[in-house]
Formats: structure tokens, C-alpha cells, sequence
């Protein structure tokens, strides 16, 4: 007997999966093709389709989804106009929408800016809009059922003597029903018999107007006459629109002979669009159940992170994690009933195969798949009515055929493992079946009551345990799965919850063997410890995330004070180059003022006082430049408490920087700072005691004086040296490289000259010095 997939895949809902992934289709034959999905056992194939799913919901997420609805009937419109057929104007409509489809489809994916090639524009790259073909047809074709007057001078012309004619057979029947014969009509309206243009007139007076009469009333007591004044115009407008019609005839066969000619483009494009859909959709189903997308593998490995199972209502679902075939190949699960365990089974097999088929799954990143040659699951309670076979035979119909058709690369689901027969033989006959199945390489998961199986999972190679979680208190099932030990079907302690008498749940406890007992409280001391595992690792977690939440705050308010420092510090830079620009301006002006000196005095004097002045204005300016430039944040000690004396080194806490005490306000309990160029008053609980401090000698401004000042004079780009002696060029060399770095000349040109060469040489000493 082969393998029949279609009956394990909807055994695990996989069609209801794909009904629902249908709906997020746009296209009808999209959502057609959807519904037949059928999962890959090719590993490269179900890779290439998982990575398509996930550069689709990439672009969906950062440029939404491209218009892709293209009418079903495509592939045989192109059909036919490819057998030279005349196609309809709503069939050459659709030609025209797909064609813009096709353009905006392109269009979209060209403006998807910052995206590498991706795999998907396999589709975009058969996609071939024909802006020609597109436009063509939109200027002819105006609706599904009318095409445009001036689709042909032609069609145009007959148009306008259509008019009026109409025009004419009008007028002629206006003046019947609206003259002296009017009173012979049953209603005073002109309508239409067989094409032709008539008036209702009454049974009684239809000799009154001569004509031909084309229709009588249900009643018999209207005839629709045509008069034979209006039957020449009639005749007139019959042939004009036999003349319309084979225009139009004429117009569709020309488009349809264009699209013929494009058949192929139109075609490759059409499955390139329904393509794109189908994985627009996978990407859109990703986002309404919250997918992620998972690592695939060949080697049989399982393990699911948080996984929901997809039909069930997102936040009712409570996320297992479970997986085979990493350290176990066999997973035995147990519990009460109603607990989950028929669920989680199903999640297994419902993700593995929705990841076959190219779709994301409901489980956390992390998650892994195995690509499987073939899935079995054998769930729920199947009765054989047609065959008379029991709910126990039916299982093991199912189960015989599983074993015969599995091999290594399967995966088998059986819930209730040989349930609804003799315990003792059921459970001897489940646990023959799991060691089978091992012993071919499947990965199996099943579900079951018998004590055995879970001994069985105890000892076995490769076998685990796995418990659903039942609250005895409420008497509820939690639906979370516990893996590593076996679960209990907490029959004693329900059944006492429930009002049970004390005495006959004693009576029943000593029937349980001592293997039985030391098995039941194994489970439960087993229980006891992963619970206190389980919160003490919540502990833990939860302080590490209180101690990530602190560490970030702290985070935070350290790189909001070094911002607030760092902006101190630059507007205390500002101010200092403020005062340094203003000393410079003002010691420009001091070296001008030598010319004054050198008239009063004479040169002997004029060079001493030159360079008493120089070495004045280098300190001034060397002191403040000294005093500009913000210390480094220097460490506090403890905060000061009492007023400091003036010449204490202090911490400004505001400013984070070191400071000198320059005056105290003891009234106020103020302190006046200098910190760098930076003079400012503060409150003493702004101040804090330096490490390590000692008292310094408060800075006095230096003053410059003795020398007047007078307007800027221009000074040159050149000095010309020749014809002094050594000494007098030396010092007018001096005062002339100062007024240019004040004027702030950056290259100038020393003209010394030739002659014996002392002049040069007394040049480039001073130079060098």
C-alpha cells in the first residue's frame, strides 16, 4: 500500500492551514493553487521556498505588497487569441488590467530602494510590461460592454450618423405624440420594438395611424405601431448598426491579432504575477500568526521554541516547547486528559509540515525543522463503522501500515498509543511498537496513560519523558509541557479534591504495587524539584532584568551628565577664546604705539622698551591661554561643610571640574570660583572637598601698561630690510612679525638683500631663535 499523504496531512489540519493561507491571496486561481500546496520532502526546494517567504515579508514590512490581482481566465484568453480568435471587449479588458498589474508590479519592485537582489525577483524578472499594448487598448476599449467613438475615424463616423438618424425618427415621433394624433395613444412615450423605434397606441385606434405594427401588450390593449414616416429613418438606422457592429468586429480582431502577437510575454508574466501572489500571501499568513522563520535540516532534528499551535486563537494558545531527535528520538508524553497532549502532538506535525511547505511557523526564532521523506499521524478516535472495526482496531489499521511505510527519515505522531484494550497487553504491545519504530531511525512522539511507557522512557536509549502540567488546586489542566519527566494522571488527588472518601482512596493505594508506589512518588519528588528549578530560574531572571533595567538607567543619566558637561565645557572654551581674542586685539594695538616710543626715544632706548613690551604681552597672552582651556572632570571626596577660605581648591559638583576659591559671601553662604577662564558664583552645597587638595595662590590678572594705544595700522605682506644695520633690522624685523600674526597674516616676505651677507645671516639667526 503506498503512502497516502493527503490522509495524515488532514488528520494534522494541514487544509485548514491552507484555506486560511488561501484568503490572503488576491487573485482567484492564486487562491486556488494555494489550497493544493503539498509539502516538499526536497531539502534545497523547501530552503528555497522558506527563504522567498522570507524576503516577502521583508518587503512587506518595509513597502507594503504590490497590487498582483490578475483575472483567471488569462491563460485562456491568450489561448485563444493565439488560435487567430476574435477575442470580446471585456476578454481584451482583461488583457489590459493584467498588463498594468504587470507595470506596477515592476514599477514597485524598482522602487524598493536599499534591497539586494533577492531570489524572489526570479518572478519580477519575468515580468514584461508592454506600456504599448496597454495604452492601445485603453484608448479603444471604454468599458466591458462599449468600446470608444474614435477608436476608428470609421466607427466615428457611422457614430455620428447614427445620431442623427436617431435625431430625425425622434423629431417625426415627437410631433405624433405631442400633436392632434396623441389622443390615440395608450402613453405618450417612444420606445423600442425589435430595434426599431414605435408608439403604444390603443387596441381600439390602431387604423388611426398608418403604419407597421411590431408588438402587442400581455393585455391586448396596446399595439406598438411604427409609422411610416419614421420607417425610412428606422431602415437608415438598422444598416448603421449592422455598418457599427463590423467595425467593432473589425477593431477587436486588430487587438486581438496584437495581443496574439505578445502571447508569450503575457503568459510568462501572468505565472510570474500569480507567483509573486502566492508568495505575498505566505508572507502575509506569516504576520496574522505571528511566524518566524525556522532552520531546516536533514537530520531528523526537531525543536520547537515557544510554539503556538496556528488554528487556535493567538492569545488563548499557550506556547510549548518541545523537540526529537536531538539527544531523544523518542518522546513519550503523559498526562490527564484535556491537558494538551493531543495538541502539542498536533503542533509538532502541523509546523513541520507547513514549514515543508515553504510557510513560516508560530514558534520563536531559534526554532528548528526537519525536512522529512514522509509524516505520520495517527489521532483521534477513528471508528470503521463500514468495516465493523473497533476504535482499538481502527489504531492499530493505521499503525500497521505506519510500520510498514516509515523508514529512517520519518516522522511518526500516535496519540493514546494502543489505548481502548487490555492495559497490560496494550501497554506490552505500545512499548513493542516505540522500539520498532527506533529501531527503523523514525523520530516519534506519542501520547499515553500506561506506567509502563513511561518506565519504558526512563531506561530506554534515546527515549525521554514528557509531562503536561495539571493544577491540582484548581483542578485544571495549565497546558504547559514539562520535559525530562513523566507525567501523572493525579487520579488520587482529583478524585479527593472531588469529595472522594478518604477511606476508599487509602483502599485503592494499597492495591498499587510497591513498583507502582515508588514510581508515582519518584514522578512527584521529580515534579517537586523542576518547580523549584523552574522559579528559582524566574528568580534569576527576573532580578537579571531589574539589574538590566538599573544598569541602563544608570546608563542614561551618566551619558546625560557628560552631555551636560561636555556642553560646560565648550561654552567655558567659548568664553575663554573670548578673552584671548579680546588680549590679542588689545596687544595689537600696544606694538603699533613703539613708532611713538621710537620718536620720543632713541633706538637703545626704543629696542629695550620694544622688548620689555614684548615679553610682557607673550606672558599675558601665555597666561590666559594657560587659564582658557577647562581641566579635566577631577575626582570629589566628600562635600564641603563649611564655608571654604579664599585659595581653597575646590570640586564645582555643577561643572564636574576643579576650581580655585576667589572670594567668599558669607552672608549669602556663596563662593565665587575660578575655574579656567570661567568666573562664577555658587551655593556651598554645589562645592566639594578634592582629593588630595592644597591651597593655591589665587591667579592675578596681569596688566599691560605704560603704552598708549592708537588706530590699527595696515600692515603689508612684506618687509623691506635693506640698507640697515644688523641690530636696527633685527628690531624692526621683531615688531613687524608681531603686528602681522596680530593682523593675522600667515605668510609674509623678508627682503634682506645680498651685499657682504651679514645682513642675511643676522636675519636667519633671529629667525632660528
Amino acid at each position: 500500500m503506498s503512502y497516502n499523504f493527503e490522509k495524515h496531512s488532514k488528520v494534522l489540519e494541514l487544509d485548514t492551514v491552507l484555506l486560511r493561507l488561501s484568503e490572503e491571496a488576491l487573485s482567484p486561481i492564486t487562491k486556488e493553487s494555494l489550497k493544493q500546496i503539498a509539502p516538499s520532502n526536497d531539502f534545497d526546494e523547501v530552503a528555497g521556498l522558506l527563504t522567498q517567504t522570507n524576503e516577502a515579508y521583508i518587503l512587506l514590512a518595509r513597502f507594503s505588497a504590490p497590487p498582483l490581482f490578475v483575472s483567471e481566465d488569462i491563460p485562456s484568453i491568450i489561448a485563444r487569441a493565439k488560435l487567430k480568435s476574435t477575442l470580446s471587449i471585456k476578454e481584451i479588458l482583461s488583457v489590459s488590467e493584467m498588463l498594468r498589474v504587470v507595470r506596477t508590479a515592476k514599477n514597485w519592485r524598482s522602487d524598493c530602494q536599499g534591497v539586494s537582489e533577492m531570489s524572489i525577483d526570479r518572478y519580477f524578472d519575468e515580468v514584461f510590461p508592454n506600456k504599448h499594448l496597454e495604452d492601445r487598448i485603453n484608448s479603444v476599449i471604454k468599458s466591458e460592454d462599449e468600446i470608444y467613438d474614435r477608436a476608428s475615424p470609421k466607427l466615428y463616423d457611422i457614430r455620428r450618423k447614427k445620431t442623427a438618424c436617431l435625431s430625425k425618427a425622434k423629431d417625426i415621433l415627437d410631433k405624433i405624440i405631442r400633436g392632434p394624433m396623441s389622443k390615440y395613444l395608450q402613453e405618450a412615450i417612444i420606445t423600442q420594438r425589435d430595434g426599431r423605434y414605435v408608439v403604444p397606441l390603443k387596441v381600439v385606434h390602431k387604423s388611426e395611424i398608418g403604419g407597421i405594427i411590431h408588438d402587442t401588450s400581455s393585455t391586448g390593449l396596446t399595439v406598438f405601431v411604427e409609422p411610416m414616416s419614421v420607417v425610412e429613418a428606422n431602415n437608415e438606422m438598422r444598416v448603421l448598426e449592422s455598418k457599427e457592429r463590423e467595425e467593432i468586429d473589425r477593431i477587436l480582431t486588430e487587438l486581438s491579432l496584437e495581443i496574439a502577437d505578445f502571447a508569450d510575454t503575457i503568459d510568462k508574466s501572468f505565472k510570474a504575477v500569480v507567483s509573486l501572489d502566492a508568495v505575498f500571501a505566505k508572507a502575509r499568513y506569516a504576520y496574522k500568526i505571528g511566524g518566524s522563520l525556522p532552520s531546516i535540516n536533514t537530520e531528523g532534528k526537531i525543536f520547537l521554541k515557544r510554539a503556538r499551535h496556528p488554528l487556535l486563537p493567538y492569545k488563548k494558545a499557550v506556547p510549548v516547547t518541545v523537540g526529537v531527535g536531538e539527544d531523544y528520538d523518542t518522546l513519550v508524553i503523559t498526562g490527564p486528559n484535556t491537558g494538551g497532549k493531543t495538541v502539542t502532538l498536533k503542533t509538532i506535525g502541523l509546523l513541520t509540515l507547513m514549514a515543508m511547505c515553504g510557510l513560516m511557523i508560530p514558534a520563536d526564532e531559534g526554532s528548528k525543522i526537519a525536512v522529512f521523506d514522509r509524516v505520520f499521524a495517527d489521532i483521534g478516535d477513528e471508528q470503521s463503522i463500514e468495516q465493523s472495526l473497533s476504535t482499538f482496531s481502527s489504531h492499530m489499521v493505521n499503525i500497521v501500515q505506519t510500520l510498514d511505510e516509515c523508514g529512517g527519515n520519518s516522522l511518526v505522531l500516535l496519540d493514546e498509543l494502543c489505548a481502548g484494550t487490555d492495559p497490560v497487553e496494550g501497554a506490552a504491545i505500545a512499548k513493542s511498537i516505540l522500539m520498532t519504530l527506533a529501531e527503523k531511525g523514525a523520530k516519534t512522539v506519542a501520547t499515553t496513560h500506561y506506567p509502563e511507557l513511561k518506565a519504558y522512557a526512563l531506561d530506554g536509549y534515546r527515549v525521554e519523558n514528557a509531562a503536561c502540567e495539571f493544577d491540582v488546586q484548581t483542578l485544571k489542566p495549565t497546558y504547559r509541557l514539562n520535559v525530562g519527566i513523566p507525567g501523572s494522571s493525579n487520579a488520587f488527588a482529583i478524585s479527593e479534591r472531588l469529595g472522594l472518601s478518604h477511606d476508599i482512596i487509602e483502599i485503592a493505594k494499597a492495591q498499587l504495587s510497591s513498583e507502582d508506589v515508588h514510581f508515582e512518588r519518584l514522578a512527584k519528588e521529580l515534579e517537586v524539584r523542576r518547580k523549584k528549578a523552574e522559579d528559582e530560574r524566574n528568580e534569576i531572571a527576573k532580578l537579571k532584568s531589574e539589574a538590566e533595567q538599573t544598569k541602563k538607567r544608570y546608563d542614561n543619566l551618566e551619558n546625560e551628565m557628560r552631555t551636560k558637561q561636555k556642553k560646560i565645557l565648550e561654552e567655558s572654551r567659548k568664553k575663554a577664546g573670548l578673552i584671548v581674542d579680546n588680549a590679542r586685539n588689545q596687544s595689537a594695538m600696544l606694538l603699533n604705539e613703539l613708532e611713538e616710543l621710537k620718536k620720543k626715544f632713541n633706538a637703545e632706548n626704543a629696542a629695550e622698551s620694544l622688548e620689555k613690551a614684548r615679553k610682557q604681552y607673550k606672558s599675558a597672552i601665555k597666561d590666559l591661554e594657560e587659564n582658557a582651556d577647562p581641566v579635566e572632570k577631577t575626582e570629589a571626596g566628600e562635600r564641603l561643610k563649611k564655608l571654604p577660605e579664599k585659595g581653597d581648591t575646590v570640586i564645582a559638583l555643577s561643572i564636574g571640574q576643579e576650581a580655585t576659591v576667589i572670594d567668599v559671601n558669607r552672608k549669602n553662604n556663596k563662593v565665587k570660583v575660578m575655574s579656567g577662564a570661567l568666573n562664577m558664583w555658587v551655593d556651598l552645597k554645589d562645592l566639594a572637598i578634592k582629593k588630595g587638595s592644597e591651597k593655591r595662590k589665587i591667579p592675578k590678572t596681569r596688566n599691560i601698561t605704560g603704552i598708549k594705544s592708537r588706530a590699527d595700522m595696515e600692515i603689508k605682506g612684506e618687509i623691506d630690510l635693506r640698507g640697515m644695520a644688523g641690530d636696527e633690522a633685527v628690531f624692526e624685523l621683531d615688531k613687524y612679525l608681531d603686528s602681522a600674526i596680530m593682523s593675522g597674516i600667515t605668510t609674509v616676505t623678508v627682503i634682506h638683500g645680498k651685499g657682504t651677507g651679514a645682513l642675511r645671516k643676522a636675519v636667519q639667526a633671529f629667525l632660528k631663535g
